[in-house]
């Protein structure tokens, strides 16, 4: 059988990872500027969550929602003690995707209403709902094509209010990213969260802030969202949630009581997801790591922005998007296959870092001098 190639970076097969740092099979170590997607958020193979999930093994790996698991309630507790919002709940699943997909559904029940506004650039996951609310052609097929969304231009805070003052009444949800991911590390402004919530709660809509990328302490606050200083009605997260273990979940406000069966899943909260997801929040906790983030981040925009060829400079804490001058393509693989680093892009011309908030600076100096000396080695061969 034929193995379809989801991402085809390389030949690289890796099978060994330590902290920022990754192995092939033929043992050449690469550093990870990436975390997998910024799903890596206290480094690979993390001792403590290695140990978490180890012990959680010789109890019980897997049993369904159909009874009581506590390890949900510990979860929940740690969550909204990092996150600080009190008296939400939980709702657990198994990734970013069907987290979003379960906080527009609950949206559309809580309000009655089919209208969802998103924005240009917008990625939201790869499920029905989720397609449906993203701004790519290339994965919206004929059947996601609801004629229910509302896309509007990011940040524009003018057509934000006419939308509203057209079709509120109608407007289910607005989902929004913190800072886009795939859309190029744009962040959205604190007037225009503001003004989505002001709106929202003038209409009866709710606030959705998709978090799966830009939340669990990547941005240097727990919700990239929260630089605003108000709060969503519904979180999506996942990604950095269970550092590789998937789970994802959504945060829902005390005013939305979703009725039993409204919500379900097999596999979502499961004993072995949890374990992974307590050993990540006791970690950030433990060490800090949202601040680190925040810091660890600054330092990299800082030395970023001293290294010629590189342009714009985006983003928060450790998720950071810059653009180059040189060609993007032939820069990220002359920094994978002669230094030895993993780094992801996002269109026309941005390299996304996301790497562990566990990152040292004698990491972040390696791919920044590697940086330099790629670009500098494309302006020779240029030259030539």
């Amino acid at each position: 059988m034929k193995l379809f190639d989801v991402y085809p970076l390389n030949d690289i097969t890796i099978e060994k990872a330590s902290g920022s740092y990754v192995w092939d099979d033929n043992g050449v170590q690469y550093l990870d500027m990436y975390g997998g997607h910024a799903v890596i958020s206290i480094g690979h193979t993390h001792p403590h969550w290695v140990n978490r999930i180890e012990q959680q093994l010789h109890k019980i790996a897997f049993y369904s929602n159909s009874v009581r698991i506590p390890l949900q309630q510990q979860l929940a507790d740690l969550l909204e003690e990092m996150s600080g919002k009190k008296g939400y709940q939980l709702f657990l699943v198994n990734s970013g995707a069907e987290a979003n997909e379960n906080a527009l559904k609950l949206a559309s029940f809580h309000t009655g209403r089919k209208k969802i506004v998103s924005f240009t650039k917008a990625f939201h996951g790869r499920t029905s709902l989720a397609v449906a609310v993203t701004d790519n052609p290339k994965i919206v097929a004929p059947v996601n094509e609801t004629g229910n969304v509302i896309f509007l231009p990011f940040n524009d805070e003018e057509a934000l209010k006419e939308c509203f003052a057209g079709q509120g009444n109608e407007i289910a949800a607005v989902i929004i990213e913190g800072i886009q991911g795939v859309g190029g590390i744009h962040e959205a402004s604190p007037s225009m969260l503001k003004l989505i919530r002001s709106l929202c709660d003038e209409y009866g809509a709710l606030y959705i802030a998709d978090s799966v990328q830009c939340g669990y302490g990547r941005s240097g606050q727990f919700f990239a969202h929260d630089i605003a200083g108000v709060n969503a009605d519904i979180y999506s997260m996942a990604k950095g949630m269970g550092n590789g273990f998937p789970i994802g979940g959504i945060l829902i406000a005390p005013h939305i009581q979703p009725k039993h069966g409204m919500l379900g899943t097999t596999f979502g909260g499961n004993h072995l997801a949890c374990a992974a997801a307590l050993a990540v929040l006791e970690v950030m906790k433990r060490d800090n790591l949202v601040e680190k983030a925040k810091q660890r981040g600054m330092y990299l925009r800082n030395m970023l922005a001293k290294v010629e060829g590189v342009t714009e400079i985006r983003g928060r804490g450790l998720m950071i998007g810059f653009e180059v001058e040189e060609n993007l393509k032939d820069l990220r693989k002359i920094l994978l296959n002669d230094f030895y680093i993993f780094t992801g892009e996002a269109k026309p011309n941005v390299i996304r870092l996301l790497p562990a908030m566990t990152i040292q600076r004698k990491q972040m100096d390696e791919f920044l001098e590697a940086l330099h000396e790629a670009i500098v080695q494309m302006q020779e061969s240029t030259i030539i």
